[in-house]
């Protein structure tokens, strides 16, 4: 089973929530993660069952990081809002440089996130597993 989370800033809320809305069938047999708000909203929006971690600033953005690096994380949708300073942008750039360096797609918009999610409907997203069942063991 795959495993997504879902962030996005204030302004970007509405966004995230409409396009899960559009999506929901393909993300109802996936494990779903997201940051507090976010996921709350998605919620009330759906009938998708969401793992909550805190809010990005208060240290949810670091609670996905933390899967991303364990390799238990395989997609990560995030709406980020470019033309806003946020005050957690340490933990913002930390999350995004984990996910380059174990190889997970990110989607930081709308357009980008649109063509991941069809991808993933298509089953594109198989190499995944391969990932998954060869990971080493923690301290190999």
């Amino acid at each position: 089973m795959l495993n997504i989370a879902f962030i996005a800033h204030d302004r970007k809320k509405e966004d995230i929530v409409n396009f899960v809305i559009a999506y929901e069938h393909v993300f109802k047999d996936k494990k779903l993660y997201s940051t507090g708000t976010t996921g709350l909203r998605i919620m009330e929006a759906t009938e998708l069952k969401i793992h909550r971690f805190l809010s990005g600033p208060l240290g949810g953005d670091q609670q996905i990081g933390s899967l991303i690096a364990q390799n238990e994380m395989d997609l990560v949708i995030f709406f980020r809002d470019p033309l806003m300073a946020q005050p957690h942008e340490p933990d913002i750039t930390a999350l995004l440089r984990l996910c380059d360096v174990h190889g997970i797609p990110v989607a930081t918009n709308l357009a980008t996130a649109e063509i991941l999610v069809r991808a993933l409907d298509r089953g594109d997203f198989a190499w995944r597993e391969l990932v998954e069942n060869n990971k080493p063991g923690l301290g190999q």
